[in-house]
């Protein structure tokens, strides 16, 4: 069964930098397009980035030139480099496999000043 466990979220102000990380287990990794995705308060869950086993990227707009997909195939491990952050970035971000698997816990994420 795989398993996500995403990290790196925190607290920071508008204009800063996240980097989030995402172990994958329980499934062969370099056979599958890997994405992240983020959930606000009251709002549905929505596709942020995406990266296909062979390195191809796809980004939201809403985040495009600002955050950077990444995977590490030796390590099981895919990346979001997030960049000049805005309040409207504040979610919860998951990651997960394209098709979906169970989802994790997430990692928060919080721009405020």
């Amino acid at each position: 069964q795989v398993q996500f466990v995403e990290s790196g979220g925190g607290l920071v102000e508008p204009g800063g930098s996240l980097r989030l990380s995402c172990a994958v287990s329980g499934s062969i990794f370099t056979m599958y397009t890997m994405a992240w995705y983020r959930q606000a308060p009251g709002k549905v869950r929505d596709l942020v980035a995406f990266i296909s086993s062979s390195g191809n990227t796809n980004y939201a707009g809403s985040v495009k030139g600002r955050f950077t997909i990444s995977r590490d195939n030796a390590k099981n491990t895919v990346y979001l480099q997030m960049n000049s952050l805005k309040p409207e970035d504040t979610a919860v971000y998951y990651c997960n496999r394209i098709p979906l698997a169970s989802w994790g816990q997430g990692t928060q994420v919080t721009v405020s000043s």
